[in-house]
């Protein structure tokens, strides 16, 4: 049995088996095959795996963005056409405003008229009989001054005085 340590013992010379010279073509030829196995893999399998997900990622943020900046042009033009549709109806509605303002100054200045010549009937109705009572008064003023005088002679004199005499001095006076 002292024959397989001696041989175990032969082959390995001690140490890290990694830096046994005779056992480095084997560790070499296995070192290889993983990597070519792990290179095939990553560049046939992982890659184009990963590089299409990147690619239909950026794909997806392209339409996105595309999609968004549609979308924000749209509200732009949206907005635009809100704001036109404002103006306008600003524009309706100071034309309404201004009309009726109109209309209602027409209808005042109607009726404004109609009360003129209400009021110049009035007016005229009124002035002919101021006109009427001062003729009719100033008819019965001289009538008046005769007697105001007589009465005024009699009490400073104390006598009546004649009709004649009366006429004779309010007609002097006129």
């Amino acid at each position: 049995m002292a024959e397989p340590a001696a041989s175990a013992a032969a082959v390995h010379h001690g140490g890290l088996p990694q830096f046994d010279l005779p056992l480095w073509p084997g560790q070499m030829v296995w070192a290889l095959l993983i990597f070519g196995l792990l290179y095939l893999l990553v560049s046939r399998v992982f890659v184009p795996g990963v590089g299409g997900a990147i690619d239909a990622r950026e794909d997806r943020i392209a339409a996105d963005i595309g999609a968004a900046r549609r979308l924000r042009d749209e509200a732009q033009a949206e907005a635009a056409k809100a704001a036109e549709e404002m103006v306008q109806a600003r524009a309706r509605a100071q034309r309404v405003a201004l009309d009726a303002k109109a209309a209602a100054k027409a209808a005042a200045q109607a009726r404004q008229a109609e009360e003129d010549i209400k009021l110049g009937e009035v007016l005229a109705t009124a002035e002919a009989r101021i006109a009427g009572a001062r003729s009719e008064a100033m008819s019965h003023v001289r009538a008046i001054a005769a007697t105001t005088a007589a009465a005024m002679i009699e009490r400073l004199t104390g006598a009546p005085a004649s009709g004649d005499d009366v006429d004779r001095a309010l007609a002097a006076q006129a």
